[in-house]
């Protein structure tokens, strides 16, 4: 489980689908993405911005912000759709939980995001490395709000409870895809235990999250029923974004989906009683997730959009 991979361009083939406008992004720059990638370098730390080639990172960095991956950069599992390097991952570094809190403080961000790779060699999963990072961030940075995006743990209660222990204002677990393509897509991973993993968070009183990709041959009702599926599973906030492919050896991309269809979903998920629903093409798991920590953030906005509308219509 992974956030949602992008690079500069699809692969040119015979087959492939030319890129439209609207998913072309400016390289980062600026004298804050210099400072964040200096912090990043210096620390020796991993982001999901970089291995996962997030189009977003230049906006993100240049606002100093970033999404840490901890428990290292090699993944046990071998995703359709993730640029994340697959194999034997590296021993653990027991010191990695300090020095992200220590960059994240360095960094002076007000809101930080955390996720990591599978590690199912591991007898834990790695979350007791999980529980001390997110201790270890809180501690050191009292006032930073904090996200987690976790793999599911093979939806072990016992892994999945520590981080609830430690208390992050928002857990994020992604479910990426339809129900349908779910084998294809994510191999080792399965439908109804993420949506399990999803329902444990929420019983146990975490802000729960999810994202799902387009354009891998899902259909309209297939993603009406995973939004349904999502809210009724105690998910708060819901991620959707286009999916591209990072490599020549991963899932072809089926079809670029237009802004207006995301739009469309954006409005079918608040309707369904979703308290946040971030939809675009360029959308991932950490994109104005400063903003998914506030419950009702999100749906008052988008109530404010709707009388807008109508009061526009009606002058």
């Amino acid at each position: 489980m992974q956030e949602l991979p992008v690079v500069a361009a699809v692969p040119k083939s015979e087959s492939a689908i030319k890129k439209p406008n609207w998913l072309r992004v400016k390289l980062p720059t600026g004298e804050s993405y210099k400072h964040v990638r200096s912090l990043v370098d210096t620390h020796k730390l991993h982001t999901i911005c970089e291995s996962g080639n997030c189009p977003n990172m230049g906006e993100c960095w240049g606002e100093g912000t970033a999404t840490f991956m901890i428990l290292g950069n090699t993944c046990t599992r071998s995703c359709g759709f993730c640029a994340v390097a697959t194999g034997r991952p590296d021993p653990i570094d027991w010191d990695e939980p300090q020095r992200v809190a220590e960059a994240i403080y360095l960094m002076k961000v007000k809101h930080a995001v955390i996720t990591s790779v599978d590690r199912d060699e591991l007898k834990d999963g790695g979350s007791t490395i999980w529980y001390n990072t997110i201790k270890a961030v809180k501690q050191l940075n009292p006032e930073t709000t904090l996200e987690t995006l976790i793999p599911d743990f093979k939806g072990i209660k016992d892994q999945i409870q520590r981080v609830i222990d430690a208390a992050p204002e928002v857990v994020s677990h992604n479910i990426e895809t339809v129900e349908r393509l779910t084998k294809r897509v994510r191999i080792q991973a399965k439908y109804w235990r993420s949506m399990d993993v999803l329902r444990t968070l929420k019983e146990g009183g975490m802000r729960v999250k999810s994202g799902i990709m387009l354009g891998l041959g899902e259909t309209k009702e297939e993603v009406i029923q995973t939004l349904t599926d999502l809210r009724d599973n105690g998910v708060d906030v819901v991620t959707i974004g286009q999916y591209l492919q990072p490599t020549k050896k991963h899932l072809p991309v089926d079809r670029f989906v237009h802004p207006d269809e995301f739009a469309e979903y954006r409005e079918i998920g608040y309707n369904l009683g979703l308290d946040y629903v971030e939809s675009g093409p360029l959308v991932r798991s950490s994109y104005h997730s400063e903003r998914h920590v506030i419950p009702g953030y999100g749906k008052q906005k988008w109530m404010e959009e709707k009388e807008g509308i109508e009061v526009y219509k009606a002058s």
